[in-house]
């Protein structure tokens, strides 16, 4: 079996990743990383230096183009701030029937296309990605959903002949059991970047900011990141 991973560097990925090179092995595990326009490459730098820790050959792809008429906060073009308060607060304010400011518009539908094109090429059999059950809720990053994840992976298996299926591994889990399991194999968080602004260290206040404190806090432990 070989296996793909999309890495963006954050404690997610960089789990999934951490699984699929103890199943496969890391000869047998490619990181892919996608820039979508976002306002830093802090994320990028970290699946590089996560992918050297793993020693896992990374391949990169920039779609920024894909995403210049969307005005998601996230994104360089864009006239909004990035919200500082939790995900909770904005699902609050939108009745949870629509998307948070930071949700881009259909980006893990986009990069799960995108990389089973790749996977296909480079005879992999599986894509990883870390969609868990955290962003899914509320209908905040709806392509973080058990619904979507089993109608991608039906359309890839479909699609590529059944040579290829997707993997959500923390589909139906929090970010704090993520972390969890993280932990149990080591994986390499004083590497990762999580912080939805790109300054020398987390600000702190954004929505996966938060997220990620909380997730720590939870395992009681310190995150490595802000040693």
């Amino acid at each position: 079996m070989k296996a793909l991973v999309l890495s963006s560097g954050g404690v997610d990925s960089t789990t999934a990743l951490g699984i699929a090179v103890n199943k496969y092995g890391k000869d047998n595990v490619i990181a892919l990383s996608m820039s979508y326009g976002q306002k830093h490459d802090k994320e990028i730098q970290a699946a590089i230096a996560v992918s050297e820790y793993y020693g896992v050959e990374h391949l990169f792809l920039d779609l920024s183009k894909i995403f210049q008429y969307s005005n998601c906060s996230l994104l360089k073009q864009s006239t909004d701030e990035i919200p500082e308060e939790s995900y909770a607060s904005q699902i609050e304010k939108t009745g949870g029937d629509k998307p948070v400011s930071t949700y881009v518009p259909f980006r893990n539908g986009l990069f799960l296309s995108t990389a089973a094109s790749i996977a296909i090429s480079k005879e992999c059999d599986i894509i990883y990605y870390g969609a868990h059950a955290d962003d899914a809720a509320g209908f905040a990053y709806p392509d973080c959903s058990p619904v979507f994840n089993n109608a991608m992976n039906e359309a890839i298996w479909e699609g590529s002949g059944h040579q290829l299926k997707i993997e959500a591994p923390f589909v139906n889990i929090s970010k704090s059991q993520i972390i969890k399991r993280g932990l149990e194999l080591k994986v390499p968080y004083e590497l990762t970047w999580s912080c939805y602004e790109g300054g020398d260290r987390p600000c702190g206040k954004c929505g996966t900011c938060i997220d990620r404190a909380n997730a720590f806090e939870l395992n009681g432990v310190e995150d490595p990141a802000l040693k």
